[in-house]
This record gives structure tokens, sequence and C-alpha cells, in this order.
């Protein structure tokens, strides 16, 4: 029989959490037992989450111990000052869905940044310490792996690191300070500086670290963390074994997930609108499909230039489903947030979108992480931020092509980012990181 190593994996996110947040770790988890490793999950049992998704919970292995502790987080005393209900859900990334109390957002906004340092889930911090020093000692792991954000999971796993002295992996799915919404978060010297010491203590103080892309480990090896490694997110193939489905007749783009302020395509609308006026043929092909949690701008882009009869809006689709219409779109949309940080963002569906097979359509950095992705596996077409002709013209190379019959892409070998492949290049690191 043989030997199972075992890693405690500190996450905020998981199922039945729905949303990005969540896949990276719980399809680690799923593929870990096939190269000899036992996962613990340890995660809060009453998480304030954006969104469910119960169809999630058949990705859990059979069997695998999942600790969970309650959290106390301070969105209570938030969604009072704001006037929201109980049950309202808290966004991420600053989304806003409808218009709040101007005075009132600022004032939660400068709280939120400089008293709830690194995060909401501050207070979470030295009890999960104290708890998991108990459960530890008497079940001794191999590696404790914390995954942020919230980056307060970093500060649980530096914890048990200086009491216990047990390996650690810190797995940084975005940027710490140089998350794009930083600077949104009004922060005084004191409360930047405070950010950047925690920060940097982590750095400093885990064995290594992975990040999602190039750029992003440029910036930590730049911030002076020694050892870091890339590995990317991915696509899990069982999702996409579901059988063939029937393209939509229309002239489908569609875009998956949260469309926050920064991420808003404002060139991409414009363009649209001035193609259905153009021409008559694509006005009556069009259909925009958007999945997802989107910022009011959006919603008010889309009603200014006359787009509401072409859009298609879905508040939210379990992960499954998500799958299934990627599938059955004719295009797939990729806005990269228009931030300082925009060449290193890889949003986490363009994995999936590969897996889908359908054409990707991007706006972002041609320069950039997701733009290499993109170009290496011949997945689709990107135009800059605000570079409207070509923009133009990749959405009608792509319409000529659906009109003709003849609408997909000569797909590169995408193997290498499976969900299976991805935790096999993990499992190198944790067996390094051991030895």
């Amino acid at each position: 029989m043989k030997e199972f190593k075992k890693a405690l994996i500190i996450t905020y996110y998981w199922p039945p959490s729905g949303g990005s947040g969540v896949q990276r770790w719980l399809k680690f988890t799923k593929y870990l037992r096939d190269f000899n490793w036992e996962p613990v999950i340890y995660t809060p049992e009453n998480p304030e989450i954006p969104v469910e998704d119960s169809s999630l919970l058949t990705d859990i292995p059979e069997g695998i111990t999942v600790l969970k502790k309650r959290i106390w987080e301070p969105y209570s005393f938030y969604k009072q000052f704001l006037g929201q209900k109980g049950e309202d859900k808290i966004q991420t990334g600053f989304l806003t869905e409808k218009r709040k109390p101007k005075r009132k957002e600022k004032i939660s906004v400068w709280i939120r940044g400089n008293l709830f340092i690194p995060d909401a889930r501050k207070f979470w911090i030295a009890p999960s310490v104290k708890y998991l020093i108990t459960y530890l000692k008497k079940n001794p792991v191999d590696i404790i792996i914390s995954t942020g954000p919230p980056h307060s999971m970093h500060l649980i796993a530096k914890g048990l690191k200086k009491k216990l002295n047990i390996p650690w992996l810190a797995d940084f799915r975005d940027p710490w300070t140089n998350i794009d919404f930083y600077e949104d978060l009004k922060l005084t010297r004191w409360a930047d500086k405070k950010h950047k010491k925690q920060e940097q203590s982590v750095i400093k103080e885990a064995d290594s670290l992975i990040v999602v892309g190039s750029t992003l480990k440029n910036e930590y090896q730049n911030l002076g963390a020694k050892n870091v490694s890339v590995i990317t997110n991915g696509y899990d193939q069982a999702d996409y074994m579901d059988g063939d489905v029937c393209l939509d007749k229309k002239f489908s783009i569609m875009h998956a997930g949260t469309i926050t302020y920064s991420r808003n395509p404002k060139e991409f609308w414009l363009v649209l609108s001035e193609l259905v006026t153009e021409h008559q043929d694509f006005a009556e092909d069009l259909e925009i499909k958007l999945i997802g949690k989107i910022d009011m701008s959006v919603n008010e882009n889309i009603a200014r230039l006359g787009l509401d009869k072409f859009v298609v809006k879905t508040n939210y689709l379990s992960h499954k489903e998500a799958t299934r219409e990627q599938k059955k779109s004719h295009v797939l949309f990729l806005p990269i947030n228009n931030t300082h940080n925009a060449k290193g963002i890889i949003t986490g569906k363009l994995f999936e979108y590969l897996a889908a097979g359908r054409p990707v359509l991007a706006i972002g950095p041609v320069d950039g992480d997701a733009a290499e992705i993109i170009n290496d596996t011949k997945a689709g077409m990107i135009s800059g931020f605000g570079d409207n002709n070509r923009l133009k013209n990749n959405i009608l190379a792509l319409y000529h092509d659906y009109k003709n019959g003849r609408l997909q892409i000569n797909a590169g070998d995408i193997s290498k980012f499976s969900r299976k492949n991805l935790t096999e290049e993990l499992v190198k690191l944790l067996n390094g990181s051991i030895n």
C-alpha cells in the first residue's frame, strides 16, 4: 500500500462557494491523491460568499478531511451602514450593481482599506492559528499551503510556520499590493506601509511561492521573493465530457464571469453599436450573452448605445451549466481589466475557454501574459485597449467565418493546462519542498 504525504491547505473559498476563487484548489485537491498526496482542507464554516454552486461538491474527493471553524467578519455592520439587507451578497473587486450613497460608500471603502488589514478576515487569524496548532500536533502534515486572496490565509500559515516550523508554500492567485483595485482603497500612508510590511513578511518567510503567471513571478522576485514558481490556472477535462452540443443559431458572443468597472470594455460596446448600424445582416444575427454579475456601468453603456435588444443576461449559472454555454457559443469574449497591472492578468476563464474549443475574442495588452497564451495556442484574436479598428476587424473576421460555416479554431496543444497535469507540476514542487 502506498504511503501518502499530507498537505494542509488553508483556503477561504470552498464548495458550496462558487465563482473563480474556489476552482484552483478544489481542482488541485481533486487530483492530489493520484500523485500520493493526501489533502487536508481548512476553511471557514460560515464564510461570506458572493455566489453558491452546490454542483462543485461532486469534485471533492471522497473521505478527505475538511476542517471547518466559524469565522466572524464585520460585513453585518457594513451592510447596515449602506442600508443593505442581511441576505445581500458582498461583491468583490469593487463591483457595483446599483447606486449606493456616495458618502457612505467612500467611508466604508476607507474603513475596509485602513482598518481591516490585510482584509476583513483578519479576525480569523489568531483563533485559526491556535486551533490548527492543536490539530497539527496530533495530526502532523508534511507541508502547509495557503492561498490568497484573501491574504489573511497567508498570515494563518505564517503563524503556524513560526510555531511548528513546517514547510510552507504560499499561493498567490492575485497580487497583494499590486492588485488592480489597491489604489481605490483610499489608504493612509500608515495603512499602505502595513499592507506592504505584511506582504513582505509572507514572501520572505514562506519557503516557496507559486503564482499564476510570469509577470506576477517577476513582480514578487523584484520584491525579494526567492523561490517563486509559475503554475497557471487551467481546465478540468472532466467538465467538458458531457457530449456534443448544438451551436447557437445566432452569432453569439459570450462572456462568463464578473465584469467590474475596470473590466468594462467600453470600446467593445462602441464597436458593436457601429457594426449593427453599418451592417444589417450583422444586426439580425448578433446575440451577446452575459453570464454573471455585471457592474452598473456596463448596463449604462449597453443602454446608451442601444444594444439592449441584442443582450441576454443571466445572473449566475452553475459551473457545469456555464461550461455548456461556452461550448454552445460561437465566440468567447475575454476583456482584461484596463488597469496598471493588466499585462499580468490571466483570468481563470481563459483556460476554460480553451477547453471549450470556441474562438476567443480578447481585449487587453497585446504583449501581456493572456495574449501570449492565446497566441501560443492559436485560440483566437486580441486587440489592445482603445484599438477600435483592430477590434472591429477581428469581430468582422469572426462573423465572416460564421456566415460561411467555418468558424473554428486551429487549436494548438493545450494539455499542459489540464488540471491533472498542473497538479503533477504542483506535486513536483511539494516533493522538492520537503526533501
